[in-house]
């Protein structure tokens, strides 16, 4: 079938933050998506957002979600930032935010839960185990499941960023699954051979491979064999 645009050609992308650890690299995409003219529909589990104040202090209301939490990085944290997740934090502009969408983790009216809805693809990052078992047994009890569920018929690709530590034989079960289905499982794991001098050159060489299945054309580290 190929890779859909919206109606003007912009690619268009359903993103979904689970609650699973991972959340700097979920904000790190989100920032790369925009940044490449992108049009993001975003949707946050209440799990996803819980995961976003333990690990940089933001505190995201998935009920009445402001963009300004995400662009503030002055926000009030629970606990003092590292210097990484400032810089993390700082790219954000008005512009860029204006272009995603946001959509409640339980709005099965958003766009992305029907299959006539035009996307790209999907990407799910981070994604908890029980995202995954529940996309992998085609459950739709929420918008995160029913939009994976949706690309899945529709063979759009559909990218899963698992970070979890060690898995079980139930997870690499549900992991067979879902990549039988077509879903692609790209999980957290960083390259080192571009020799990383900090957490945001980790955290970029996970983004790009993301970026990469989604057909987006970024550079944000070298690649293999390449100067």
């Amino acid at each position: 079938m190929g890779w859909q645009k919206n109606n003007d050609g912009t690619p268009r992308i359903a993103f979904a933050v689970t609650g699973a650890s991972g959340s700097p690299i979920a904000i790190r995409l989100l920032q790369t998506l925009l940044s490449a003219g992108c049009e993001v529909h975003l949707t946050i589990s209440p799990s996803g957002a819980a995961v976003l104040v333990q690990e940089l202090g933001l505190a995201v209301d998935v009920n009445a979600f402001d963009w300004r939490q995400l662009s503030d990085p002055t926000a009030e944290s629970a606990r003092p930032r590292a210097g990484w997740i400032t810089d993390l934090m700082t790219p954000f502009s008005d512009i860029e935010l204006s272009r995603a969408k946001y959509h409640h983790y339980q709005d099965f009216s958003a766009g992305i839960a029907s299959g006539s809805f035009r996307t790209t693809g999907m990407v799910i990052c981070p994604c908890s185990m029980g995202t995954l078992a529940a996309v992998a047994q085609g459950m739709s009890t929420n918008l995160i499941q029913r939009a994976a569920d949706v690309h899945l018929k529709e063979r759009r690709p559909l990218i899963v960023m698992p970070r979890e530590t060690p898995l079980s034989l139930i997870h690499i079960e549900n992991m067979r699954r879902l990549t039988q289905a077509g879903g692609i499982v790209l999980p957290a794991m960083p390259a080192w051979y571009h020799h990383p001098s900090g957490v945001l050159d980790l955290i970029d060489s996970v983004v790009q491979r993301i970026c990469d299945h989604l057909g987006i054309d970024v550079s944000l580290t070298q690649r293999w064999s390449e100067d």
